[in-house]
């Protein structure tokens, strides 16, 4: 809604989006990690307090998470993600937001680093395919992009792509991915000018050795669900 305010503002005015309606659909979709930018936590809001599924919900939260008035957070949490909420909905910090993501945007450009263009909201996604056209998508891009940025500067980066999908739940062999990317998040109210151009030219010094890499990574032990966050890789050569 707040990309649709900015960037189009015809439209903008069709949709009748007003600053109301920016937090009513920011709070219906609300991920705290991403979009109020907390370390850890989220909510599940429900408008109808007679729903019959809320009971479920107070019943899976307690089993699984907490008590549902807190769900296992303790109260620094808790106020991170208060305070997130009214910082996700001020449409000042979000010109902000977004600008900081310009500003790396257009630096990367600068030096012909390919992206995902235009940038979102919390982060650069970096075209992990272009880097290493030379690599097979089971060789993972992304994931070699993300070590050689963690190589070059301690920088984490995560990879989404073809690491990330998986494998054929039929017949067990990889899939592919539309695109191989390596996503770089920016945390909220985390970093200064200095460690923005860091990142930038930590990119650059791995875009420009780009070619020198002949290998990527393969699984030696995956387990059945959500092997990115656990599976075990190697050099592939």
């Amino acid at each position: 809604m707040f990309y649709s305010k900015i960037s189009d503002k015809d439209m903008a005015k069709k949709l009748n989006v007003t600053e109301g309606t920016i937090r009513r659909q920011r709070f219906t979709f609300r991920e705290k990690a991403k979009q109020a930018i907390v370390n850890m936590g989220g909510l599940i809001g429900v408008k109808d307090p007679e729903a019959p599924y809320i009971l479920k919900i107070k019943a899976n939260c307690i089993s699984l998470e907490g008590f549902y008035t807190y769900g296992g957070l303790n109260g620094r949490d808790l106020e991170c993600l208060a305070e997130g909420l009214y910082e996700g909905i001020d449409e000042n910090w979000l010109r902000y937001r977004i600008g900081t993501m310009e500003y790396i945007g257009e630096r990367l450009e600068e030096y012909g680093i390919p992206y995902q263009s235009p940038v979102g909201g919390h982060g650069i996604f970096l075209d992990a395919a272009k880097f290493y056209p030379q690599l097979s998508y089971k060789e993972f891009p992304g994931q070699v992009l993300a070590v050689e940025l963690y190589k070059e500067c301690g920088l984490r980066a995560c990879e989404i792509g073809s690491y990330m999908i998986g494998n054929h739940p039929d017949t067990g062999e990889q899939l592919k991915s539309m695109n191989e990317f390596t996503r770089i998040a920016i945390p909220r109210r985390v970093y200064t000018q200095s460690h923005y151009d860091m990142v930038i030219e930590a990119v650059y010094e791995v875009w420009k050795r780009r070619e020198s890499v002949k290998h990527g990574y393969r699984i030696v032990w995956e387990p059945p669900v959500l092997r990115h966050f656990q599976a075990d890789l190697e050099p592939a050569a």
